[in-house]
């Protein structure tokens, strides 16, 4: 906007300055008639039917030139235009793709050197014909988000987005418009309202009791020696709570007999993490469209299809019959967030919602609902285990707040501000993602200074932000205490100032807030209640290792869990 300033008016000053030159050599052309001809003859010797005058001609030429170089002068003035962000020098057409692509590393650890080596906090990169804008700045970011939102506020059509989306048929994944609208109404006031949210406490409440269960009976094994895989029990609870939220049902075919999760689960939990995987990973074609409907280069796309096939194969079903015992009136009460789907209806009384639209957004809320939760506590008890004193402090928070005698309710977490401040350190060290959701100019903007194009991909870095050494403290330590406030006052999971990431704020910010702040702290203070945590026998301390092409552990995170409550309230599960 600010560039549409300075060229309207650098267009009025140039309207202005060539009216006056028209005017003038309409003077030299045009002399005035009076009736005495001495007047009408100027010392310019204006030109008659005999030819030009040589003085009418210099001067009208030095007239010419000095209008030009007010001209010029006002240009190098106003319309200089800004400069993008700094980056790499292009190639042309392919933009920096090549170097990216040809790099051992996988392209968001690329990114953030290519940052660290420029110490920038913001750069372009065009990849292709697309400038993709990285940032780390909480100030900057907050820019996008909240300054300029409006701007900023919609989706790239990238390759594995649209077929997960059935062509944008959902909320999150949708660019900007009138579908998009429509959806996040039915999210924010049907689907994630704080009315729905307490409508649906029993069920998940049932599921954080069936997470103990499974959990106590793998610290019974004998044949493991009480050692628990944390990453099933975490991805797995997040599974069943959003299965029973949708479907109502925790199982889509009969599980393990010690409450695991059976074959049916486990692939469609897999499926869901592939599907977040490759949703915004850097698919050549995503930035080449030429070549999208002639060559999968990388693989992506077959990929995803797989991966959307295997959720739907137990999804689809689902919904399809449910669709058709509401339309027969074999169901007539809503007991789930599918009827409620279902049950949207326009103001002539058919269907808000098509079944197409209803599949693609209960997939769209698998995916949001597995991703955070169970990679935040996996990663926050290993570091944990590392630090027994965390352990311990976190503990006594518990016992203090809930006691031994009864198992932490959704109605305690406000007051379990340690626990959160667990959490929240996870979320800022280790995020699930490296970089958010992209954001799309609608048009062209001035972010600190910089130039950013319409059609600019802007990437807010989980990651850089949360490991900013401007801004933390020891970035790289887990330190919880750093979240605590002095007033003692509520923590919270989300960062209006955005100096990290958890959930996103502005006209894409995060619906269900609420919802994945309930599900992860309830999954950490059930763990941390229920039982004591130690290293495996055979090993000394956690590898708090990242993964080379993710954020994950390198390893899943096994650990022995000891029951610390009486045995009566395990065995009432």
């Amino acid at each position: 906007m600010a560039n549409f300033s300075i060229l309207q008016n650098f267009s009025s000053s140039c309207s202005t300055l060539l009216l006056l030159l028209l005017c003038m050599a309409m003077a030299f052309f045009n002399p005035i008639h009076t009736a005495n001809p001495a007047i009408a003859s100027t010392t310019l010797e204006m030109p008659t039917s005999e030819g030009i005058s040589p003085k009418f001609v210099l001067s009208f030429c030095s007239t010419l030139l000095l209008a030009a170089s007010l001209l010029f002068i006002l240009w190098k003035r106003r319309v200089t235009p800004l400069a993008l962000p700094p980056g790499p020098k292009p190639w042309p057409i392919v933009g920096s793709l090549p170097g990216l692509l040809l790099t051992k590393k996988p392209v968001f650890r690329s990114i953030h050197k290519m940052m660290d080596d420029m110490n920038a906090e913001i750069i372009c990169i065009r990849l292709g014909n697309v400038h993709v804008i990285p940032v780390t700045s909480p100030e900057i970011a907050v820019d996008f988000l909240k300054r300029q939102d409006a701007v900023f506020s919609s989706r790239p059509d990238f390759l594995c987005a649209n077929i997960t989306s059935r062509g944008y048929l959902s909320t999150a994944l949708t660019p900007g418009g009138e579908q998009w609208k429509k959806m996040r109404r039915v999210l924010t006031s049907e689907v994630l309202s704080a009315h729905r949210h307490r409508w649906l406490e029993g069920k998940r409440t049932e599921e954080a009791d069936h997470l103990v269960g499974f959990v106590y009976n793998q610290s019974m094994d004998s044949t493991t020696g009480g050692v628990v895989n944390v990453r099933v029990a975490t991805q797995h609870y997040c599974g069943n709570v959003i299965r029973k939220m949708v479907f109502g049902k925790r199982f889509f075919g009969n599980g393990r007999a010690d409450g695991g999760p059976g074959v049916e689960e486990e692939e469609h939990v897999s499926a869901l993490f592939k599907i977040l995987a490759y949703l915004y990973s850097f698919c050549v074609s995503d930035y080449l469209p030429c070549l999208r409907r002639r060559l999968d280069l990388d693989g992506h796309e077959k990929i995803i299809r797989m991966a959307t096939a295997s959720v739907a194969k137990y999804q689809d079903p689902e919904i399809d019959e449910r669709i058709r015992h509401w339309a027969e009136g074999t169901r007539t009460q809503q007991e789930d967030l599918l009827d409620v789907l279902i049950g949207l209806k326009e103001k002539d009384g058919s269907p808000l919602l098509s079944p197409d639209e209803i599949k693609a957004q209960i997939i769209e809320l698998m995916i949001a609902t597995v991703d955070n939760p169970p990679n935040a506590v996996e990663w926050a008890l290993a570091e944990m285990i590392n630090q027994p004193a965390l352990l311990e402090r976190a503990t006594e928070e518990l016992d203090r707040v809930v006691g031994r005698n009864r198992l932490v309710q959704e109605s305690d977490l406000s007051q379990l501000n340690y626990v959160k401040s667990c959490v929240r350190e996870s979320f800022r060290l280790h995020p699930i993602v490296p970089f958010n959701v992209p954001h799309v100019s609608t048009a062209d903007a001035t972010v600190a200074g910089y130039f950013i194009p319409k059609g600019s991909h802007v990437l807010l870095s989980r990651f850089g932000l949360g490991h900013n050494p401007r801004v933390w403290d020891e970035p790289l330590q887990f330190r919880p205490e750093r979240h605590l406030k002095r007033d003692s006052s509520d923590v919270i999971l989300t960062d209006p100032d955005l100096k990290m990431l958890s959930f996103s704020i502005g006209r894409r910010g995060c619906p269900g807030v609420t919802l994945g702040s309930t599900m992860t702290v309830m999954l950490m203070a059930r763990l941390l209640q229920g039982f004591s945590w130690e290293v495996p026998p055979t090993v000394s301390k956690i590898k708090l290792k990242e993964s080379a092409e993710s954020l994950f552990l390198a390893e899943a995170l096994h650990a022995k869990a000891r029951p610390r409550l009486a045995e009566t309230l395990y065995h009432q599960l």
